[in-house]
């Protein structure tokens, strides 16, 4: 006989952080205030880099990209993170708990393979300087940035395709603030084994592959820095690429921990603490450390500031008939 979908959950509750309820009012401030954070600066970058002529290079192509996605990125769980804090619980159809899981999932395999492109640029960059223009062109650097975000749609297909073909019987509490595929797999009530493995498997396809690939590249710049005869020079590169490291290993490390164990679980507490992380931090400190640690951007964004300040003292002695 075949094996259909019986599933008669056509809602699940997210529970969020309903085990803090005293401390709702002060996780909302909070959120609200790194999702406006996250926003504005990612509104920011991709504003100044699209207008400055000087910015239009492979690095600052792959930081455009990587602020855009981590707009729809963290749109994708924070809001529903908000309304969860406010009404003490949400509730959420099971086509659109679907819905959000594929998107973070494709969000967030998109930003690995970004990520890995990114940090092959500085590679290339730093270690093969004379060699640069020709090995990361613009055709070169469009073609990456398309396969990422391909790669990224295909990934996001396999996991929301195998958990919305489970069966789901009850009950429908989700002890988790989005759709994850953890707390999901653990309401199922038919077997999830070969779920896991698909999952487990993928992970490792793409996170485990995809920071490997980020701390060769580091490796060999590393290795590059030591070579500056500047003990100044190497200061600055060693501490822009150790934020960069720094918050890439954050986002690889907390996202590894939860997904790249096929048999083991962790705490829903413990869930959803690594979860914010990837989910709220991240979007905001990675094109925030990229961008202001660079001297270019932060030219740029001072140029950017006084024409619109000009702009502004014009009209004002405009308005008042000063010459």
């Amino acid at each position: 006989m075949e094996s259909q979908n019986t599933s008669i959950v056509t809602e699940f509750h997210l529970l969020g952080f309903q085990n803090l309820l005293e401390w709702q009012t002060l996780l909302f401030a909070i959120f609200l205030f790194i999702y406006f954070l996250t926003i504005t600066g990612n509104v920011v970058i991709i504003s100044v880099v699209s207008q400055d002529q000087r910015l239009h290079s492979p690095m600052y192509t792959f930081l455009k990209h990587l602020s855009f996605l981590e707009i729809w990125y963290t749109s994708t769980i924070v809001p529903l993170l908000l309304a969860n804090l406010l009404s003490w619980g949400q509730v959420i159809s099971f086509s659109a708990c679907m819905a959000q899981l594929y998107f973070f999932v494709f969000f967030g395999a998109t930003e690995c393979f970004l990520l890995s492109m990114m940090a092959y640029d500085r590679y290339l960059a730093i270690c093969s300087p004379l060699r640069y223009s020709f090995l990361m062109s613009s055709e070169i650097c469009t073609m990456l940035v398309a396969i990422s975000w391909l790669m990224g749609v295909g990934t996001g297909f396999l996991p929301s395709l195998m958990i919305s073909k489970l069966d789901f019987c009850g009950p429908n509490q989700i002890n988790h603030f989005f759709c994850d595929l953890p707390p999901l797999m653990q309401l199922s009530c038919s077997s999830v084994y070969i779920t896991q493995m698909a999952i487990f498997i993928l992970s490792i396809a793409v996170l485990c592959i995809c920071f490997f690939l980020t701390l060769v590249s580091y490796f060999f710049i590393v290795s590059s820095i030591l070579k500056i005869p500047s003990a100044n020079g190497q200061m600055k590169t060693f501490s822009t690429c150790g934020s960069h490291l720094a918050v890439v290993t954050i986002y690889y490390g907390t996202m590894i921990s939860m997904y790249v164990h096929p048999n083991g679980h962790l705490s829903p507490e413990v869930n959803k603490v690594i979860s914010v992380f990837y989910t709220v931090i991240t979007p905001l400190l990675n094109p925030v450390i990229y961008s202001l640690r660079n001297r270019d951007f932060k030219e740029a964004v001072r140029k950017a500031m006084r024409r619109k300040c000009g702009i502004y003292g014009v009209r004002v002695k405009g308005n008042f008939f000063v010459s």
